[in-house]
C-alpha cells in the first residue's frame, strides 16, 4: 500500500489508541484532515484489511444523532501501520551528517 502524508496522519491517529474504536469526526480532528480526504483513506485501509468498520448499534431517534461508523485497527493492520510509518520515517529522515565527513 502506498503511504501518503495524509495516510500516515490517519495511521498515526489510529495508532495513538490501537485497540480503540474511532469514528470519522474524531479521526478528522486527530489527523487534521477534511472528510473528503479522510474517508477515501479509511475505505482503502478497510479494503486492505488494516481496519474493520462497523456501524454503531443505536437508535438514531433516541440518541438524537446519526449512528457512527467505527473503525478499528486489525492485528495485522496495527503491525503493518507501524512498519509503514517506520519505513516512511527512515526514508524521510535526514542522513546523519556527522558520519558523512
Amino acid at each position: 500500500m502506498r503511504i501518503t502524508v495524509s495516510t500516515a496522519q490517519v495511521l498515526a491517529a489510529l495508532l495513538a489508541e490501537p485497540d480503540a474504536d474511532h469514528y470519522g469526526l474524531e479521526l478528522m480532528r486527530a489527523a487534521g484532515l477534511a472528510s473528503g480526504t479522510l474517508y477515501p483513506i479509511l475505505r482503502r485501509l478497510t479494503e486492505a484489511r488494516w481496519l474493520t468498520a462497523d456501524w454503531e448499534a443505536i437508535d438514531p431517534v433516541a440518541a438524537g444523532r446519526p449512528a457512527r461508523r467505527y473503525y478499528r485497527l486489525t492485528a495485522e493492520g496495527a503491525v503493518e501501520a507501524r512498519r509503514a510509518l517506520a519505513e516512511l520515517r527512515a526514508r524521510t529522515s535526514p542522513p546523519d551528517l556527522r558520519t558523512a565527513w
